[in-house]
């Protein structure tokens, strides 16, 4: 496909770093030349030093060929104005947007979002998607991660694997035999920062961080198998009243009854703001790093801290206190911390300051946006590993050549691995001899580079 980013920020060079290596035919566009200077230094990808919202660098990145438009500058308003120019003069068929502001989210004004007034396809809301990632954390206490497919009846869950797990060094195909009722597939493994897909015969390690894909049913069964038997928090405390905290503490509100929320919140307008938008979260005006207001907001009872201000230092520092008012080594372990951070070089702190886990708004956004680029039937995507690979949730429809063949006789890349299918209300994990059928529902991982291949085994056509 044919894609130009407008930003080339953060989020922007990492799609197109890594849309570019899927073999796109990618154009970022900034006013930045310093930052488009590291792009060309970097991708190989065109970069052009200009204004997005004028038509005449559009038309030099060659906007009336382009297939898709994604606009991730810093700014809300100008990232509307390139979707209605890319739609009014060059007619781009898919249009994505990243908006911040919470006004304009609100879901009174949605009908804004037309080809007749502002043509946006898909809005990309990195504090509201931060909020879910975090909220989907709390509801799988103990793993990393816990990110939903094919309508929640699968989960990929991410899984840190401690000294403690029973299930070390036991082979997978053991595992299996250990636990015969468990609907889990290890796709992947990540040691020592480097990320494979294992086979029957690999085991966990100590320190490994594990990708799982289950029947969601079996959530707590299966965090137990990987040594993990943490309850859900019911007291939480967030550090930071902005948008994350905010659409946070709404969602736990709206699906967690029995849990508590306490809000620190430093500016007093927005301290209020939040006392009359939220109904049961208490709201502390107050500087979260000042010991007094934690005392206040009861940080010794809290079961999980979340730091989520708009400011690094400050959160990793909240980390740090929340380990100074602790009474002891287990209260230290009991409490899960988790701490938002832009700057990824602060990920080297995370062990030293006992962190359990670092919240990147990048990989969030990125992810968010990166399960749009694929064609066809692929209904859901999430970014691993940097980007180095991704979860996929697809439909094999009639005309896909997997259909009616045995897993071991798809043909599939060593690099796919197929995690579960859902076939009439029912989760399979596929063993060699499992044969596909039409309309399975297929949650499988995919390097980068085969998602080509993906997109042509499953027969897809349309952007």
């Amino acid at each position: 496909m044919n894609i130009i980013i407008c930003g080339a920020g953060r989020v922007g060079f990492t799609i197109a770093k890594l849309l570019s290596e899927q073999e796109h035919s990618i154009t970022v566009i900034d006013q930045s030349s310093e930052d488009i200077q590291k792009i060309n230094d970097s991708l190989d990808v065109k970069a052009i030093v200009g204004k997005a919202t004028y038509p005449s660098i559009l038309e030099k990145a060659n906007a009336s060929e382009s297939d898709m438009i994604i606009a991730v500058t810093r700014n809300d308003e100008i990232n509307m104005l390139i979707c209605q120019i890319a739609f009014s003069i060059f007619n781009i068929p898919k249009k994505i947007a990243r908006i911040r502001s919470q006004d304009y989210l609100n879901p009174k004004f949605t009908r804004v979002y037309s080809k007749e007034n502002l043509p946006i396809d898909v809005i990309i809301s990195p504090e509201i998607e931060i909020a879910k990632s975090i909220q989907r954390k709390l509801e799988a206490p103990g793993a990393l991660d816990s990110v939903p497919f094919v309508n929640n009846k699968i989960r990929l869950l991410e899984i840190l694997i401690k000294d403690d797990c029973k299930s070390i060094d036991i082979k997978f195909n053991e595992l299996t035999k250990k636990y015969p009722k468990l609907e889990a597939n290890v796709i992947g493994i990540n040691r020592e920062d480097k990320f494979f897909i294992p086979k029957k015969t690999d085991s966990v390690k100590s320190d490994d961080k594990i990708y799982v894909v289950i029947n969601s049913s079996q959530m707590a069964e299966t965090l137990e198998a990987f040594g993990h038997k943490e309850k859900i928090s019911k007291k939480i405390l967030i550090i930071g009243g902005g948008n994350i905290g905010y659409n946070l503490a709404k969602n736990i509100e709206e699906t967690l009854e029995t849990v508590r929320v306490k809000i620190v919140e430093k500016n007093k307008e927005r301290a209020e703001y939040l006392a009359k938008e939220l109904n049961d979260a208490i709201i502390i005006n107050g500087n979260g790093l000042d010991e007094e207001v934690l005392v206040e907001a009861n940080l010794d009872e809290s079961e999980t801290v979340l730091a989520l201000t708009n400011d690094d230092e400050d959160n990793l520092m909240v980390s740090v206190l929340v380990e100074k008012f602790a009474k002891d080594q287990k209260d230290t372990d009991d409490k899960r911390t988790m701490a938002l951070i832009n700057k990824p070089n602060y990920s080297l702190l995370q062990s030293s300051l006992k962190i359990d886990d670092l919240i990147d708004p990048r990989m969030n956004t990125v992810s968010s946006i990166l399960k749009h680029i694929h064609k066809g039937t692929i209904e859901n995507a999430y970014t691993i590993s940097n980007g180095e690979y991704e979860v996929i949730e697809a439909e094999i429809i009639e005309t896909s050549e997997l259909i009616n063949k045995e897993l071991k006789n798809s043909n599939l890349p060593d690099e796919i691995r197929i995690g579960a299918v859902l076939r009439d209300k029912k989760v399979i994990i596929p063993r060699s001899d499992f044969i596909f059928k039409k309309d399975d529902q297929v949650v499988f991982l995919a390097k980068k580079d085969s998602i080509s291949f993906v997109e042509s085994i499953f027969r897809l056509s349309s952007v």
